[in-house]
């Protein structure tokens, strides 16, 4: 279903891309991947049923970029009265979903993995397109232009401050594009006085005084957050231990996982995430490729599922060098603020933004899949050592 009233004008204005065969996609690990939001979804839908699982849908208010629909799809592997239970999600950054679907249907198609779990007496939960508008339309944030991963903060509170972001607000995102040369020289001259690291913590860290920006935490939940919150509630507010690996793309060396640790500082934790996952580094020692962010996702479990040990991590996959990366985000956001753009310059930035966190090849699939399971397995064999 969708609201009442027209179709938003970002999908009038974006035209249905191709998508050729890629060589190798029938067989390995590329065949778990898909080219659409669709295509993934159906996937997902394919392999929770040869498994003999059933998917519960929360239907998202709009329609995809083909009219599709949209939703937060789950799938449960295990008693609803498991001790133990490890969350498995994709797509809180829409576009990186492409990433995340294709570990969790691998997952779902491995029966060996699947044995692993129910030895060890752990459910696993499949969160399949947690921001499916992204995921579609090839956006990294929600259809309220909301980082999901810095969304979940109280809003009944005034929002930090990023007064570094305000500073360069203009030329990140400026008013044409491509950036003309007095906006390149603004954001040289901020490196230059503060250092690089500065600007990854300014741009990334999450602000909330530019709606139209990058890095958006919103001023109130999202809809994927809302649904998030109900879904956590309903599968995993009784476990005694709880584990999540939440799929991400875009920072690091190309087909690396880096595992990221994604709970509170906590001590106690962090070395649970070393034991189970070996090298995990953290955004609160400076060792992580990330920013220290604001409202992060993860952290809702402390809210919904405080009766559990928690354990987390955000596995996050390397694909092209941090200032192509950069540079996608900005042309994508330039292209939301401009909906008039010509339909050549929308595609080239839309294709730029999906080539920035979707290496499309079968060599990086292989190296994707391969350590999604070894994490997978790590989760288990720690839930199922402390059970």
């Amino acid at each position: 279903m969708s609201e009442p009233g027209a179709p938003p004008p970002e999908r009038r204005a974006f035209p249905r891309p191709a998508f050729p065969a890629r060589e190798g996609d029938g067989t390995g690990a590329a065949r778990h991947f898909a080219q659409s939001y669709a295509e993934a979804r159906d996937k997902f839908f394919s392999a929770a049923r040869s498994a003999g699982l059933g998917v519960e849908s929360h239907v998202h208010p709009l329609p995809g970029r083909d009219g599709e629909m949209l939703a937060m799809d789950v799938a449960r592997d295990g008693p609803n009265d498991a001790k133990s239970v490890l969350v498995l999600s994709s797509a809180c950054h829409g576009v990186e979903g492409f990433c995340g679907s294709g570990v969790q249907v691998a997952l779902l198609r491995d029966p060996a993995w699947r044995q692993a779990a129910l030895d060890a007496g752990v459910a696993v939960l499949y969160l399949h397109g947690l921001n499916p508008h992204g995921f579609s339309w090839w956006r990294r944030t929600t259809h309220e232009n909301v980082d999901l991963n810095r969304n979940f903060r109280d809003c009944a509170v005034p929002p930090p401050a990023n007064d570094r972001y305000d500073e360069i607000a203009s030329a990140l995102v400026p008013s044409t594009w491509p950036a003309d040369a007095a906006t390149v020289a603004a954001l040289d001259r901020f490196v230059a006085k503060h250092g690089e690291r500065a600007l990854q913590q300014a741009i990334s860290g999450g602000q909330y005084r530019h709606p139209d920006g990058l890095f958006y935490g919103g001023g109130e939940p999202t809809w994927s957050h809302a649904t998030l919150r109900q879904v956590l509630r309903k599968h995993a507010g009784r476990c005694q231990r709880l584990a999540w690996i939440d799929f991400h793309t875009g920072l690091g060396p190309s087909g690396h996982g880096e595992r990221i640790f994604a709970c509170r500082d906590d001590a106690d934790a962090y070395a649970r995430a070393k034991a189970w996952w070996g090298d995990v580094t953290s955004i609160y020692d400076g060792s992580s490729t990330s920013a220290l962010v604001t409202g992060f996702m993860t952290l809702v479990a402390y809210d919904e599922c405080a009766q559990a040990e928690y354990t987390a991590i955000a596995l996050e996959y390397g694909t092209l060098p941090q200032a192509e990366v950069m540079l996608a985000l900005r042309a994508d956001q330039w292209l939301q603020n401009h909906p008039d753009a010509d339909e050549a310059t929308r595609r080239a930035i839309k294709q730029q933004l999906r080539d920035a966190f979707y290496t499309d090849t079968g060599a990086w699939k292989e190296r994707i899949v391969e350590q999604g399971i070894d994490a997978a397995r790590g989760a288990v064999r720690g839930l199922g050592a402390t059970a």
